[in-house]
Formats: structure tokens, sequence, C-alpha cells
């Protein structure tokens, strides 16, 4: 009689603890209840976008309605579109400003890159000393770029420099040189001088993790094919450095197309205006002339140039790209 009771109370034991295990969700392609994969992506990225919006599209909107108002920095503004612009035309000033500095542009994009690849070549293989040269390269990049040019000018100073006293003790100059405020190829060499010895190494560092990304085994390839050195340059290291040129060229041309504080701090602009940078004008629209609507129009100007020049550097590597 006891067996036959516990028999009978086992399946309702079994029963009753059926009941109590927590049933297991089912698995199915749909998320749970109350989170949505579009809330959840929004949610991680509403700080960028609110960063982006703070900082870049809002001033970005202030800056194109003030190009189409006059906009005294101490009166109320009017609107007077497209006054600031064709404003922009007659100012004989910006015309000089802007040949200047698309030759300015020209020239330390060439010499700026074709040092900065070859240093990225000397210390791309590892061998005793190259960590020492990559840290030597990199070292000015280091420095503040305002207090690199104040260090240039210390140096430059034809009144407190050591350099015109080092180079007449030399032998190399007779009588001091005004390598800033003299003559106007003078000042423009000393500041291409001062812009190359700062991003040359930094520059220097982003081809040579270009470089460090093509594997290996393809220089052994085109070695045993037969390949010299330079042809081995032109085959495996160019195509596949297009990228990495495509960004560091991109830097090079925007970097040299809003300068400003090596001609503000060296040069003061001169010798006559000659080392008079676009973006120097601009300072002097908003800031001495207290013109802050044709100062916007300029800096909407060049924004559309320098978007002009990138996308059609970006689209023409993006096409020869294999």
């Amino acid at each position: 009689m006891p067996d036959l009771l516990e028999t009978r109370a086992a399946p309702r034991e079994r029963l009753s603890l059926a009941r109590r295990r927590p049933r297991r969700p089912r698995r199915s392609g749909r998320p749970p209840r109350g989170r949505s994969p579009g809330l959840v992506g929004l949610a991680y990225a509403a700080p960028a976008a609110l960063v982006v919006g703070l900082f870049f599209l809002l001033p970005l909107g202030l800056v194109v309605w003030m190009s189409l108002n006059k906009w005294p920095l101490l009166a109320p503004p009017t609107f007077n579109a497209p006054g600031n612009y064709t404003r922009v035309a007659d100012n004989a000033l910006v015309a000089d400003a802007v040949v200047f500095t698309l030759r300015y542009t020209a020239v330390v994009t060439v010499l700026l890159f074709a040092i900065s690849f070859g240093l990225a070549l000397l210390v791309q293989n590892r061998r005793r000393g190259s960590g020492l040269f990559r840290g030597a390269f990199f070292l000015p990049a280091a420095v503040g770029w305002a207090t690199a040019t104040l260090l240039f000018f210390g140096l430059l100073s034809d009144q407190i420099g050591p350099l015109n006293d080092i180079l007449t003790a030399v032998g190399l100059i007779d009588e001091p040189v005004s390598w800033t405020a003299g003559d106007p190829s003078v000042a423009f060499g000393s500041t291409v001088t001062l812009v190359i010895w700062r991003w040359a190494g930094f520059n220097m560092l982003i081809l040579l993790t270009g470089l460090q990304a093509i594997p290996t085994e393809l220089y052994e390839a085109a070695r045993v094919d037969g390949a010299t050195a330079w042809q081995a340059f032109r085959r495996v290291t160019l195509p596949l450095m297009r990228p990495t040129v495509a960004l560091v060229l991109c830097l090079m041309i925007t970097g040299s197309m809003l300068g400003f504080e090596q001609f503000y701090i060296l040069t003061r602009g001169g010798p006559g205006n000659s080392t008079t940078s676009v973006v120097m004008v601009i300072v002097r629209e908003a800031f001495v002339r207290f013109d802050l609507g044709s100062a916007a129009a300029m800096s909407v100007l060049i924004l559309l140039a320098l978007v002009l020049l990138n996308g059609l550097q970006l689209a023409f590597v993006r096409k020869r790209t294999p």
C-alpha cells in the first residue's frame, strides 16, 4: 500500500517541479520586446552626432548665414546677399593672397611629400639605429606649431638670432641677412624650410605605416622574378601606397591652403604683403576691419575650394586603385 501511494505521488511531484522550472525563451529572429536595433544604433551614434552638430554643422551654418549679411562687429546685421561674395572679387589683396597661397601650396606639397617619402623609405627596414632615426625625424612634430614658428623666428632674427653669426663665422656670408623681412624670395624660403622641418616627420610616420602594411611576400616574389629595386618600387610599392599617399596629400594641401601661423608670426605677411595668405586676409577682414560678413564669405569660398580639390584627388586615386 505505501508503495502504491509513492508511485501515485511521484507523477504529481514531477508535475509540480515542471511547473516551477522557468521556461526558456523561444529562439527566433525577432529581437526581444522593448529593444529595437534602430534605437540601439541611434543611442550609440547620438554622442558623436551631437558633437558634430554642435561643433561643426552649427558653426558652419552660422558662417554661411553671416556670409549673406553685412555683419559689423558692433552693429546689428543686415541682409545683403550676394554683396559679400561680389566684393571678394574686387579686393586686390585677396587676388594677391590667392596667387601666393596656390604657389606656396604647390611648392610645399611637392617638397614636403618628396622629403617625407624619402625619410619613410630610409627607416622602413629594421636595422640598428632605425628606431633612433624615426624618433629624431618625428621629434619636431611634438613641438607646437606656434612654438616652432617662434623658435624659427628667434633663430632667423637678424638682431638676436644666432644663424647670421654662425654663417659669418664660417665665411658663408659677409653681412647679416634679413631672413624674414628683406627679400620676398628669402622670406618665402624661410617659411618653406620651417614647414618642412615641422611636418616632415609627421607625414613620414603616416607613409611608414603604409609601407609596413605591404606584405613582404610581394617583394620576395618580385625579386624571384628578377625585378630590380626600382621596378619593385614602381610596380609594388606605389600601387599599394595610393590610399596612404592620397591621405597625406589631402593633409598637405589642406594645411597649406589654411596656412596662417607661419606667416603671421614669422614674416607678418611681408615684406610688402608678399607672404600674405588667404587666411591672413580673412583675419584682417574680421578683426582689423571688423567686417565679419566679408570674412565669412571668404571662409565659405575657401571651404568650397578645399572640398573640390580633395574630392577630385580622392576620385582620381579611387579610379586608379586596382
